[in-house]
């Protein structure tokens, strides 16, 4: 579990994080959802030590972040995985290399089992018999199936996704969705997922924290967003003609 409490980002004078108070929980996906400008990306870089709080607590079980010494985060980060934008794959190294390259960093493992490791991860991105291609061989998907796989080599606790859908097909986004979704619950980790994509949200929104204007304005589930009394949440939830199709319809059939 990681817990914020009054969480304040300022840069100079102005305040982009105000009073941030959220848990995202342990075994589920948590996401943060908000429009380009609300302040959600800079919350997730102070949640992993990118920046520092202006001022509040970051706790990561037990442990306060932002507190600890140096050496303390280095070794914190070590049960992190990172899951970003661009997949940030080594053009250079092949797909079973780059998977292998947290475990030749950080482990004392021998060769023989970083290797047994990282094709483990790769198959459960059902990326079996792509370990010699280099990532300009693979689609986007692909890539992020790698980057998946990387980011879950060294068995993190905490698991980060920085707009993992971005440039993929709506069919492709389902896939890197479940795989998130299903490795978060086999392996008990935090995951949280900074996205605006909304089929994201209806898909496997467990916990949702709604950044407006750099406060968080609403917190709750998938299931709960359709019900939601909060207008800025409404507006930016049921911006698309589809959705606030789907808003209209849900509402007859509660009132039927």
């Amino acid at each position: 579990m990681i817990q914020l409490s009054h969480i304040y980002k300022s840069f100079g004078d102005r305040e982009v994080l105000k009073d941030i108070n959220t848990v995202f929980e342990n075994g589920r996906v948590n996401l943060i959802i908000g429009q380009s400008g609300s302040g959600k990306t800079v919350l997730m870089k102070n949640i992993v030590g990118l920046l520092t709080p202006t001022s509040g607590r970051i706790m990561y079980d037990d442990r306060d972040f932002v507190a600890m010494t140096k050496k303390e985060k280095i070794m914190l980060r070590r049960e992190m995985g990172m899951i970003f934008q661009s997949a940030a794959l080594f053009d250079s190294l092949s797909v079973l290399d780059n998977v292998m390259f947290p475990l030749d960093m950080f482990s004392d493992m021998s060769y023989e089992d970083r290797v047994r490791r990282a094709k483990l991860c790769l198959s459960r991105v059902n990326l079996q018999g792509a370990e010699r291609k280099y990532p300009g061989e693979i689609s986007g998907g692909m890539q992020k199936r790698v980057a998946i796989a990387r980011a879950i080599v060294l068995q993190p606790k905490y698991l980060f996704c920085d707009e993992p859908n971005s440039g993929l097909d709506p069919k492709t986004s389902i896939v890197i969705d479940e795989l998130i979704s299903g490795i978060t619950h086999e392996d008990n980790i935090t995951t949280i997922v900074n996205t605006h994509d909304m089929n994201s949200v209806m898909g496997i929104g467990e916990h949702i924290t709604f950044i407006c204007e750099g406060r968080a304005e609403w917190t709750g589930s998938k299931d709960e967003i359709m019900d939601a009394d909060n207008k800025k949440l409404n507006d930016f939830i049921f911006a698309s003609d589809i959705l606030r199709q789907a808003k209209q319809l849900h509402d007859q059939k509660r009132k039927g």
